[in-house]
């Protein structure tokens, strides 16, 4: 059925107002792989994300790179910006395989402009909205609908830390019902849960911070943004008091394919988070900031169509959905050989380890195969890709057997519904009941400690070669330091890349740099000398 996009606003204590927006349709992905320029410039990323927008995305893309890509998944042209979220998979309980959860219609980026003097996003202009590591709830019972936004300054509830986690949104879908308010569940639900009540599958939500203090980006690329004190809408702080587009993430995943019917299992994001609360999502702008400020200033209809805005439409028409799931950008050497939609894995791309509570949600340390596929990248140029065609590279996006649902069935506009007019469940719907007890043991070699006052240090044997194709390491040669009572064992890895394809042939790399770029991803073995206290 064809659904109805509701744009009257229902804020509490304030009469219904309609505010202008407009939906920016990217119905491609332009990948899936582990590629985050923002947190892991440079370098390959942790988890896997699904990127939509400019072909020039990359693991060292900046505004140069963007705007030069030669497409965009995206209807506007002129919209070379990259939006990622984390990758949605199924884990099956009884075998303990994951597979990926296919992606419906893409993205809708809403661009709502609320505020005053509503301004648009600078050159260089970068954020991330979220926790990535956040696995637990402190804005009260999660499980219980949110309280009037009145209250929230009543109740100490309007904190950067609090507004964020409500910022966050699982929507369930049915389209034979009224549609569900926006950011009206703050986590994910379980399968159990979404069999019997989403059968459209699950709609993820992420609001993004509209206050600005002026600057590009910030050390934890968030701080220099902040959230009026009602989420999306309300009063900036004093320290941001500049307004910018208010951007609003909608992605749909297909949580009721065929493939998962009937199996005992639990959805995770790619990050190994199954509750929700650590969703994120990742911005970075390809405007032309003059041409967005046109468009800020002048679509001010409450259609939330892009057709009724002669800035987008003047310059031609909108790229076609075709045209718009054409377009991918190019996989990075250093990931040629992994497949993060692969039809079942045995582990997360990156070896990811499901966290199901804050004790375990921290950043971890890095495993010595990803440290050395970074080493790869700054030595080759961190997005270098073979100078043959694509499709000799194995494909980090969905097939075109994907279901992809058309845009007149796919529930959007919820953004437009900000107050649930009744409660979420009163008990939880996720949950570790859907799932082994027992996780796949990490990969990551633990340094060994010996409390020895010996200073010869113990052998330690060197860390497994990894199992993923097209990658092996060596031992180059071992080191051993002694420092302040402190010793060292250093051992130097060589990384070589092997792709299998005819078209390829070995990736050599001078041994001089190698060592020099391998220096800062050592594995360490430190052996204490009868210290305490450390």
């Amino acid at each position: 059925m064809a659904t109805k996009t509701l744009t009257t606003l229902a804020i509490l204590g304030m009469s219904s107002v309609t505010e202008a927006f407009w939906r920016m349709e990217c119905r491609g992905s332009t990948g899936v792989a582990r590629v985050d320029p923002i947190v892991d410039f440079g370098k390959v990323s942790g988890h896997a994300h699904t990127v939509h927008g400019s072909s020039g995305f990359g693991m060292g893309a900046a505004y140069a790179d963007l705007t030069g890509g030669d497409c965009t998944s995206c209807a506007v042209k002129q919209d070379k910006s990259a939006y990622w979220t984390p990758n949605m998979y199924f884990l099956d309980s009884e075998t303990g395989e994951y597979s990926p959860v296919p992606q419906v219609g893409g993205m809708l980026a809403y661009y709502l402009l609320r505020g005053d003097n509503v301004t648009a996003f600078p050159t260089g202009f970068q954020m991330v909205a979220g926790s990535n590591y956040r696995r637990d709830y402190t804005v009260g019972d999660p499980y219980s609908a949110d309280p009037p936004q009145s209250n929230w300054a009543a109740l100490k509830q309007t904190g950067q830390s609090d507004l964020e986690q409500r910022a966050v949104g699982f929507n369930c879908l049915d389209y034979k019902k009224a549609a569900e308010p926006s950011l009206y569940r703050h986590y994910l639900p379980n399968k159990t849960f979404t069999d019997a009540n989403c059968p459209d599958g699950l709609r993820l939500e992420l609001m993004f911070p509209s206050c600005w203090n002026g600057g590009l980006d910030s050390d934890d690329h968030k701080s220099h943004v902040a959230y009026p004190d009602l989420v999306g809408n309300g009063n900036c702080p004093d320290t941001h008091t500049q307004r910018l587009v208010t951007l609003f993430f909608e992605t749909i995943w297909d949580t009721n394919a065929a493939e998962f019917q009937g199996k005992s299992g639990s959805f995770v994001m790619s990050n190994g988070d199954r509750t929700g609360f650590g969703y994120h999502g990742d911005f970075m702008t390809g405007w032309d900031p003059e041409f967005l400020q046109e468009a800020v200033d002048t679509c001010t209809n409450d259609s939330g169509e892009l057709t009724d805005c002669g800035v987008f439409t003047s310059n031609g028409p909108l790229l076609s959905e075709a045209e718009q799931r054409e377009c991918k950008f190019k996989t990075p050497l250093v990931l040629a050989a992994e497949n993060a939609i692969a039809n079942t894995m045995t582990e997360l791309p990156g070896g990811v380890q499901i966290q199901d509570g804050p004790e375990s949600a921290t950043p971890p340390g890095g495993n010595i195969i990803d440290q050395a596929t970074s080493v790869i990248g700054g030595i080759l140029g961190g997005d270098s890709t073979p100078t043959t065609t694509s499709s000799s590279i194995p494909s980090s996006t969905p097939s075109t057997s994907t279901p992809i649902a058309t845009t007149s069935s796919i529930q959007s506009g919820g953004a437009f519904l900000e107050n649930p007019t009744s409660a979420t469940p009163s008990t939880p719907d996720f949950g570790a009941d859907d799932v082994p007890s027992t996780t796949t043991p990490s990969s990551t070699p633990t340094p060994s400690t010996s409390t020895s006052t010996s200073i010869v240090p113990t052998t330690t044997s060197a860390p497994p070669a990894t199992s993923e194709p097209g990658v092996s390491y060596e031992v180059y040669s071992t080191q051993t330091i002694t420092s302040t009572g402190l010793v060292e064992e250093i051992i130097w890895m060589q990384p070589v890349v092997y792709v299998t394809e005819d078209s390829f042939t070995t990736v050599t790399l001078p041994a001089q740099q190698k060592v020099r770029k391998a220096r800062d991803h050592v594995v360490q073995h430190r052996h204490n000398h009868g210290r305490r206290g450390y």
